[in-house]
């Protein structure tokens, strides 16, 4: 028996509801009705898309036809065991798939089996979260438009809302399973499960390296040859920071214990020195700058030949 392929000719995915399938079918009708068409084979044409109709439109035929799973158009192919069975179809052999499917309903004179527990489909999303809501663990909204199929075999889209709870110290990538909260299963069956990638949203301030974060530390001239006692930012609050005379820029400041939590404690947090000079220094300044100048005979640039 040769395998068609339904959802192809009608232009829908598998999982395209009762309208939807509907509506490609009116729009390829037209097109292909020999009263109408021009074009080359469109009888034939019109004829594989009525076709496909009155299977897919049909919940139990539609449920048939899913049940044989999915194969290239035109590959031979044998339905799985017991399915003839379990939809009251006769024998396959030498017969048309669509002949087979179109006797569904005109009644095989043979008891039906119950429809088998299907169980429900697993479903992938992602969503951004904040490295706040990562350092802390908080719970977040997620609304989701999920396809969901009855025991009938309709497909529709339904609006579903889920709170979840990030873990703390979740990093970019994590991949969170909700057991049951995929699709519902059909018959009797199990529900699928939902699978949620976080994507870790950029931060103003720090940047994330494992379990460890890094912060820019604009400095002054004058904090970093003298030393300074500077107030830095962290995901739990600011603390004090010692900057020892001399700092150099570039230099990483470490902050034990004040990254990203992990089961055996939490990361570091480093503080990397950035020199800044005022941009618009008034005329005091300036003459500061040129006594310190005149006085230092420090050389930065004596190491170059």
């Amino acid at each position: 028996m040769k395998f068609k392929d339904y959802y192809a000719v009608l232009g829908v995915e598998r999982t395209a509801t009762a309208a939807e399938i509907k509506k490609a079918y009116r729009k390829l009708a037209h097109r292909y009705h020999p009263d109408v068409s021009k074009l080359a084979g469109a009888e034939e044409k019109f004829k594989e898309v009525g076709e496909a109709y009155e299977t897919l439109k049909d919940p139990e035929k539609r449920a048939a036809y899913d049940e044989l799973g999915r194969h290239p158009a035109g590959q031979d192919f044998q339905p799985p065991p017991d399915w003839g069975e379990q939809f009251g179809a006769g024998g396959f052999e030498n017969f048309d798939l669509g002949d087979i499917l179109a006797g569904l309903n005109r009644g095989q004179g043979r008891a039906r089996r119950a429809p088998a527990a299907r169980p429900g489909a697993d479903y992938e999303t992602k969503t951004e979260i904040s490295l706040l809501d990562a350092f802390q663990g908080n719970e977040i909204d997620l609304d989701l438009v999920m396809p969901e199929v009855d025991d009938q075999g309709m497909t529709q889209r339904v609006s579903r809302r889920f709170r979840i709870r990030v873990p703390k110290g979740a990093v970019d990538g994590q991949r969170l399973r909700l057991a049951g909260k995929g699709a519902p299963g059909q018959h009797g069956g199990r529900a699928g499960d939902l699978y949620v990638n976080l994507v870790l949203k950029p931060h103003p301030l720090f940047r994330v390296s494992g379990k460890d974060l890094y912060l820019d530390l604009p400095l002054t001239p004058s904090e970093a040859v003298l030393g300074a006692d500077v107030e830095v930012p962290t995901l739990s609050g600011s603390v004090e920071l010692k900057v020892r005379a001399g700092t150099r820029a570039g230099q990483s400041l470490r902050l034990t214990g004040k990254g990203m939590p992990h089961a055996g404690g939490a990361g570091n947090l480093f503080a990397v020195v950035q020199i800044v000079v005022p941009q618009a220094p008034s005329e005091a300044e300036r003459d500061l700058y040129r006594q310190l100048q005149a006085l230092s005979d420090f050389k930065p640039r004596a190491h170059f030949p």
